[in-house]
């Protein structure tokens, strides 16, 4: 099969009557308030020197602290001022991986993730303890395995570092955050698998069980529990004990889902993202952003917030994903570009150890950022194709700015959480097609 054709291809002669409309740059509102990085470290040493979680480190002990995959704001502050803290109590840090299966379930793999994030044994000044290597530490009341990281097995304490929001594919009270680092993260490939084997339907109440196992042998001193507001920026810091851990993360949680972003717009035909990528959500783009859930029985839960699109195109993948395509499968249209970014020996360890391959299923893609939203909008069903519902965004994680067609803009006009910021105008493709 032959792709070398940028324009004469059949895709693109099938939507050569498509017309796309003009565009117009639209401010979305969202509470702005954040903890500004210099403050961060006095903040999360406040944290810390909390006598429920300051205790229960002490001189000599090594300590693990955890550093996930995820693209959480300021991380690298973060880690280097838990470190730091660490040594102050006259205890051994050090910093280990633990993300699952993510980078492509490798050693390499992960450090690359952590480097990206500027978390290395240079800029935290302390080792960086990498292993897929895990320990068996029994089974939950249900019969499951239940595996730890070796290097956080052999530590004399665990400092659970992450941030807290709603997951992507479960609901209940504990979703993304302390609970499930300490689960999959922790876990690694071995464990991360032994409890998506349940499915997502179940998740909601076994990952407590394997949880359970967890604290019961591994001595976790202290949790740093993240929330981000809307614009990616650290909104919370929650220092916590093992205990303080089980009985606030909950409440943590629903106040993490009051500080998402969304797309105020509530439906539209058609979806344009320009990047996905693991640094903005572990389906690449968040689900409850799109509206796009790839296991929409277990987390669909009626609330409002996501977008009702028909069609949703993807441009491209960010280079911090590393090649991981994960969430391209709810995608209905894609680019040729994408495709071959993707590295299918980093992609498809994520599904296939979640069990949720749906999600890494290549859609129909062309070979111009031009032709995929022409396609896409060309598949609309009853649609006004002369005055369609366009939303276009960079990413699920910046939401502060959103274009939308002139279909959409008295709708922007009526709503108190949106404004016009701009003139309407053509999308801008270049001489190839593409947005850039």
């Amino acid at each position: 099969m032959a792709f070398e054709s940028k324009k004469n291809n059949v895709t693109e002669q099938l939507c050569t009557t498509v017309k796309l409309p003009k565009m117009v740059r639209v401010r979305q509102s969202f509470d702005p308030t954040h903890i500004e990085p210099a403050d961060l470290p006095a903040v999360v040493r406040g944290e810390l020197l909390r006598e429920a979680v300051r205790q229960n480190i002490k001189p000599g002990m090594s300590i693990g602290i955890t550093c996930g995959s995820r693209g959480i704001a300021n991380i690298a502050i973060i880690i280097k001022t838990i470190v730091d803290f660490v040594k102050e109590c006259g205890a051994e840090p050090f910093v280990f991986p633990a993300m699952g299966s993510h980078g492509g379930a490798t050693v390499p793999g992960q450090l690359d993730v952590l480097k990206s994030y500027n978390v290395t044994e240079e800029t935290m000044g302390c080792p960086i303890k990498a292993t897929m290597e895990t320990v068996y530490l029994g089974d939950t009341v249900e019969g499951s395995p239940v595996y730890i990281d070796k290097n956080a097995h052999e530590a004399d304490g665990v400092i659970l570092c992450g941030r807290i929001k709603a997951h992507t594919a479960f609901r209940g009270p504990y979703e993304s955050g302390l609970m499930k680092m300490a689960v999959i993260g922790m876990g690694k490939q071995h464990g991360a698998e032994s409890v998506h084997e349940s499915g997502f339907n179940n998740m909601g109440r076994v990952m407590p069980q394997f949880a359970r196992v967890i604290f019961d042998h591994t001595n976790v001193v202290a949790g740093v529990g993240l929330i981000e507001n809307a614009f990616d920026q650290t909104f919370k810091v929650a220092g916590l004990s093992a205990a303080e851990i089980w009985e606030k993360e909950p409440e943590l949680l629903k106040e993490a889902k009051t500080k998402m972003g969304r797309i105020w717009i509530e439906k539209t035909d058609v979806l344009v993202v320009d990047k996905i990528g693991k640094n903005f959500s572990g389906d690449g783009m968040d689900p409850n952003v799109t509206g796009a859930f790839a296991c929409p029985e277990s987390a669909k839960d009626g609330t409002p917030g996501p977008i009702d699109a028909q069609r949703i195109v993807v441009l491209d993948l960010t280079d911090e994903t590393h090649g991981n395509a994960n969430g391209i499968g709810v995608a209905d249209v894609t680019t040729k570009r994408l495709v071959d970014k993707t590295d299918v020996d980093i992609t498809y360890p994520n599904a296939v150890t979640s069990t949720v391959v749906n999600i890494v299923k290549m859609p129909i893609f062309t070979h111009t950022d031009e032709s995929a939203v022409k396609l896409a909008l060309r598949t609309c069903n009853m649609i006004d194709k002369e005055n369609p519902r366009i939303v276009h965004i960079e990413n699920t994680m910046e939401l502060g700015h959103i274009w939308v067609s002139e279909a959409l803009i008295d709708e922007v006009k009526a709503h108190p959480n949106l404004e016009i910021d701009g003139e309407l105008e053509d999308w801008g493709f270049d001489e190839n097609g593409n947005l850039w």
